[in-house]
């Protein structure tokens, strides 16, 4: 006997509790809100009706604070197939092959239960790409911790790393780049985001649009719980003390059985034999079978007793809500069902038909034969909450006065030992060795990847498409104390930093996908952010014709009214046409020239030079010039494709003096220079649109940089085994990497002492 037979033959389910304002409320709806919903109904709703509306209306699924100013984003370029509205994005790469990503965040969930709430994250951003009929090719993530001498930091990032790479490793994506950085504002709400991307033929990708009416409504994948219910509704409020505790919420993943759905309905997609097709994400059953019914313009019906179920006596409300990870619905071609099941039986996963599509266009959910909820899907959808909250804009910064920041005692020397020692500097070998980066064998460029092990660092992540000679490059970009100094140049900085990152491998950036990072919309000065960040982000990707394709908006990151700095998480995706012409951050030889590239004017303001060695996050955010900007990533691409450079490293937190170190780390060359400044500003500012080149043909170079108006400076040679401060000073190679590396590691030990 089954255990949904089982739960027939007893199902003396207890009635559900009467629905007030005050209940209501508890579950996240306002007053207003609660007066919508009883207009659209014409009654009073049930206890699961109240549930459903509460999650669809909920910030983290119907994004009521936010799509207002969403619509103002660039969406649309020729090479762009599918923009926002689906489970991912799409573009075009050429030879009828389609790249297929998306960002999202795993912010509350994770600081409850750091090890679950980052697993199921992985777990459910791939979900979101290969119901697209994609196979993710690449994971990367975007991690953001407290001060490291908070209490919990450690347990935090412990937790969180395992839970990536138990869940990515297991799977067998490669998780091939991403960032980590640490400030006090995370404290009480860490952030991570996790970023797949995967791979599909174009006439071979699937849609939640598409189902008609009198078709079957497929379950497909593992059982049905009671973990996660409500997990959109918790992510979707601010913490507050003990709220670590509300472990319910948070959902259990299963990374084998992750692997066994990837490959089962990748099967089923070669059949040809699925219209539709829906993640049972955020909001679970709740979510997935409006999404098809409004996509498609029907209704549906459901019948929760033969949902597969691995809890006894489970009532409507929480079959609806659960968040139970590892699940699919789907809607089949005619007499294709057989087939399906055959398929996903063979792979040892649950497939049942709990439904079929209906030409009214109502939820409509029975349970042993009672109706438990009846909701017209038009207005759940279309009179959702929509709100253009009230904010103010960030106040402008003075600039900073670099003659007042002297290098500290100790020189040159001393200040690149405190950079690269410092927590958002320092190296994170400790994280990325946890991951499979390799896994695939198409790994080219990682961040994190060592020359030693026959692969090379780069800006961006490298992977080759199979069978092919092009690779896609993949970066996750933000510098959020830009984005608090001035939201609009720190949301172009975000943007062109992606754009840069991805130009020094010599890949060409195609678009984007976003993971926005704020805290209570409800606050003023919040909002204001959101709208900066945004309108900074729309300049760049405008100027640049680098779309957002997709992206996640996570509000409400406070805890107790201290809110994260605001956190728009850039990810980005380019094409190089030959992965074998393209470059590492990394020196590959000596007497190579080694050429700046962009004007230099000095900026310190937000710098980590000012954080870390005075011990002030003051002045203005560095300004971003979008036609520069453009102007050299194009100029470096060419250069690349020409084979003019043998290393490129974009210049970011630290300024020159740091990218140079990160170069000689990289590649275990050192340098020598040749530039005649002293000034800490020229060598620890962070102005933008910068690169640093090695070049055997400097000549030729050259004169392609002058031809082109670019501006650009020879800073000296690759040479030896030691890098040259400007006072005359050296560090060895050996004594760089000791400095970099040491810092997580040893922090890390002190968890177990």
């Amino acid at each position: 006997m089954t255990q949904t037979q089982r739960n027939a033959t007893d199902h003396h389910l207890p009635p559900e509790p009467p629905v007030t304002l005050t209940l209501a409320k508890t579950f996240g709806l306002s007053e207003s809100e609660y007066k919508t919903m009883l207009d659209i109904l014409g009654r009073d709703p049930s206890y699961t009706e109240l549930g459903i509306f509460s999650v669809m209306w909920s910030e983290h699924c119907s994004y009521k604070s936010s799509r207002l100013h969403l619509k103002k984003l660039p969406t649309s370029a020729p090479w762009v197939i599918q923009g926002p509205g689906e489970n991912a994005g799409v573009i075009d790469i050429g030879d009828g092959q389609a790249a297929i990503f998306k960002m999202e965040s795993h912010n509350h969930p994770s600081y409850i239960e750091p090890y679950q709430g980052a697993a199921t994250g992985v777990g459910g951003i791939m979900r979101d790409v290969f119901t697209m009929g994609a196979r993710p090719i690449a994971n990367i993530n975007a991690l953001r911790f407290g001060d490291p001498s908070h209490p919990k930091t450690r347990a935090l990032i412990a937790g969180v790393v395992a839970g990536i790479a138990g869940y990515g490793n297991c799977v067998g994506v490669p998780t091939v780049g991403g960032e980590t950085n640490f400030h006090p504002a995370y404290n009480g709400n860490i952030l991570v985001n996790a970023m797949t991307v995967g791979l599909a033929d174009q006439d071979k990708i699937y849609y939640a649009r598409g189902a008609g009416v009198n078709q079957p409504i497929v379950y497909v994948g593992s059982k049905t719980g009671r973990d996660g219910i409500h997990g959109a509704t918790m992510s979707s409020k601010e913490f507050s003390d003990g709220d670590e505790d509300n472990r319910p919420t948070v959902q259990v993943g299963d990374p084998f059985i992750e692997k066994l759905l990837i490959e089962a309905c990748l099967e089923l997609m070669q059949h040809d034999a699925i219209i539709s097709i829906q993640d049972m994400g955020a909001a679970g059953l709740t979510s997935s079978s409006v999404e098809i019914a409004s996509k498609g313009e029907i209704g549906v019906e459901l019948y929760l007793d033969a949902v597969p179920q691995r809890e006894l006596n489970m009532v409507p409300y929480e079959i609806m809500l659960s968040e139970s990870q590892e699940r699919m619905l789907m809607i089949l071609k005619p007499e294709c069902e057989s087939l399906a099941r055959s398929i996903f039986e063979k792979w040892d996963l649950d497939f049942a038909v709990i439904g079929q599509t209906i030409p009214e266009q109502r939820l409509k959910l029975f349970m042993y034969d009672k109706l438990w909820c009846d909701i017209p899907v038009p207005p759940l959808v279309d009179q959702s909450p929509l709100y253009d909250r009230p904010h103010v804009p960030t106040p402008k910064r003075d600039a900073v006065d670099n003659d007042h920041y002297a290098l500290p005692d100790g020189g040159f020397k001393n200040a690149v030992t405190k950079l690269l020692s410092c927590p958002d500097l320092s190296s994170k070998r400790w994280i990325w060795e946890q991951y499979d980066s390799l896994v695939g064998a198409q790994t080219i460029s990682s961040p994190g990847i060592a020359k030693t092990q026959s692969h090379r660092a780069a800006d961006a992540a490298l992977v080759k498409i199979p069978n092919h000679e092009k690779a896609l490059a993949i970066t996750s970009d933000c510098t959020p104390r830009y984005c608090f100094a001035d939201p609009v140049e720190g949301g172009k900085q975000a943007v062109a930093e992606s754009y840069r990152n991805i130009s020094a491998t010599g890949a060409t950036p195609l678009a984007v996908t976003n993971n926005l990072n704020f805290g209570n919309p409800e606050r003023v000065e919040i909002m204001g952010q959101f709208v900066g960040c945004l309108d900074g982000m729309g300049q760049a990707c405008r100027a640049l014709n680098y779309p957002i394709i997709s992206g996640n908006v996570s509000l409400y990151n406070e805890t107790d009214g201290k809110g994260i700095l605001p956190t728009p998480v850039i990810g980005g995706v380019g094409v190089i046409t030959d992965w074998k012409k393209s470059v590492g951050l990394g020196f590959v030889d000596d007497n190579h020239t080694i050429i700046l590239i962009g004007a230099t004017h000095g900026h310190l303001g937000q710098s980590l030079y000012l954080r870390e060695l005075h011990g002030l996050e003051i002045g203005a955010a560095p300004p971003v010039d979008l036609s520069l900007e453009k102007k050299h990533g194009e100029a470096v691409r060419e250069l690349i494709t020409q084979n003019l450079v043998t290393a490129c490293h974009d210049v970011s937190d630290g300024g020159v003096l740091i990218a140079l170190c990160e170069m000689v780390m990289a590649g275990n060359i050192g340098f020598t220079l040749a530039a005649p400044h002293t000034s800490p500003a020229f060598w620890f500012g962070e102005d933008q649109g910068r690169y640093v080149v090695t070049t055997a043909l400097s000549d030729e170079l050259q004169n392609f940089l002058t031809r082109n108006g670019v501006s650009f400076e020879i800073l000296g040679q690759t040479q030896g085994k030691a890098a040259q401060l400007p006072d005359g000073e050296s560090v060895n190679i050996a004594d760089l990497v000791t400095i970099n590396e040491s810092w997580l590691p040893n922090f890390m030990a002190g968890a177990k002492s």
